[in-house]
């Protein structure tokens, strides 16, 4: 086997490997947008009652969300 032949196969050898990583890729995305937008319409959300939400939790909860939303200090 010459140079030139092993160029070439190591050539087609190459680009078979770089399609099939894209293809798997390529499917891999669309798998993951398809269960994303299965997940966003099975998951409506409900609007909370106002009635049944306790003001202190509410601002129990409020008070968690900002504390967790402040930038870090180290």
């Amino acid at each position: 086997m010459t140079i030139l032949e092993m160029m070439q196969q190591s050539s087609i050898l190459t680009i078979l490997g770089m399609a099939v990583v894209f293809g798997f890729l390529a499917i891999m995305v669309f798998c993951i947008s398809l269960v994303g937008k299965v997940i966003k319409r099975t998951n409506k959300e409900q609007p909370a009652e106002k009635e049944n939400v306790l003001p202190e939790l509410a601002a129990v909860i409020s008070a968690a969300v900002n504390e967790y939303q402040k930038p870090k200090e180290y």
